[in-house]
């Protein structure tokens, strides 16, 4: 019985902390609806996070707010050359992560030590900049390179024509400008362990939101030099980076990086529709890397026959041994790749 009333009250408290950054003004009514207990009640586990210093109170009684204190935070700088990235984990970021539960760690010591690894062999940049911001609820690292920007990189050694391509094929995985000593799953796999994860780079910003079907991409005016990585993770995540691993592969005891998410609407430049063959190639392009593509639609609303011929007949039946699925189709995007893959095998599209 203690131990059930023990358990109850860590749940209650993880939902307070999880809460207050959504619901400052109405959080104990919430907390009330969702565990059944008094106002009484919930006051008296709020008072004890606030004696902790976790929680903030401010107002009377009728207009009671709470926020989350910032617990820690710190920046740290490092000259790029002969820095080695475990270094960096260990000396400097580990400390803030140690209490964490050991998931949680795992995560955070796959995200920088790859992060920091990217910026030490490929940005050639010549300082890097990690802070870390730490409230009750959610730890928060930037890391930061004054190098030549990660997209104007990949856009030169793999000849794109635009930044915004670049960000395209990150999303893909598999993707490094270094072959020889990397293997481009760095930044795929940090982006899907994470509840938040963003580059800015030039005038291009991508983010990655882990509750979110889609990520990101814009443009802003003036471009910055170098990279900045922001990373977000909530403090009690159940996430498991065996779970993310697994997920990508295309069994359950295959360790290999084997299924992707491609992201359709990133093949798009601001109102274009998906029409051409060319758009489709630019999308098809290292997907046979992979034995499984989930092209995800959403929030696409139409496709042209050519770009859906492109890939849905003429890469599909050129490539029999991957597996393509779109997912978040509409209607009319989920009938013209069934038009496309209904040809008959020796019929020519013109």
């Amino acid at each position: 019985m203690n131990n059930e009333h023990t358990n109850r009250g860590e749940e209650i408290i993880a939902f307070l902390i999880e809460k207050v950054p959504h619901h400052s003004d109405d959080l104990v009514r919430i907390v009330c609806d969702k565990f059944g207990i008094t106002r009484q009640a919930v006051s008296r586990y709020l008072q004890e996070l606030i004696d902790k210093g976790q929680i903030v109170a401010t107002g009377n009684t009728n207009q009671r707010r709470y926020e989350l204190p910032l617990l820690r935070e710190e920046s740290f700088q490092f000259p790029i050359k002969n820095l080695e990235e475990d270094v960096v984990w260990r000396d400097k970021i580990s400390p803030f992560i140690a209490h964490l539960p050991s998931n949680v760690v795992s995560i955070w010591q796959y995200c920088v030590s790859e992060m920091v690894n990217n910026a030490i062999d490929h940005s050639d940049g010549t300082m890097m900049t990690v802070r870390v911001k730490q409230n009750a609820a959610v730890t928060e690292i930037v890391v930061w390179d004054d190098g030549i920007g990660i997209f104007r990189k990949i856009k030169q050694a793999c000849n794109l024509d635009d930044e915004r391509h670049a960000v395209l094929e990150l999303a893909k995985g598999k993707l490094t400008t270094d072959p020889a000593r990397h293997t481009g799953e760095g930044i795929f796999f940090t982006s899907r362990m994470l509840d938040d994860f963003a580059i800015l780079s030039g005038d291009v910003y991508f983010s990655h939101k882990h509750e979110e079907e889609e990520d990101w991409i814009s443009q802003r005016e003036r471009p910055d030099t170098g990279t900045a990585v922001f990373m977000m993770l909530a403090n009690k995540s159940a996430r498991t980076t065996k779970e993310v691993f697994d997920y990508f592969a295309l069994e359950e005891h295959d360790y290999g990086f084997t299924k992707t998410v491609v992201p359709v609407r990133m093949a798009q430049h601001g109102a274009e529709q998906l029409i051409s063959r060319s758009q489709a190639k630019r999308l098809l392009a290292r997907v046979d890397r992979f034995a499984i593509v989930l092209f995800d639609f959403a929030r696409v609303d139409t496709i042209g026959p050519a770009f859906a011929d492109e890939i849905f007949r003429v890469f599909e039946r050129t490539h029999p041994n991957i597996r393509l699925v779109p997912i978040n189709t509409v209607p009319d995007v989920e009938q013209m790749i069934t038009r496309a893959r209904s040809v008959p095998h020796t019929q020519t599209e013109v």
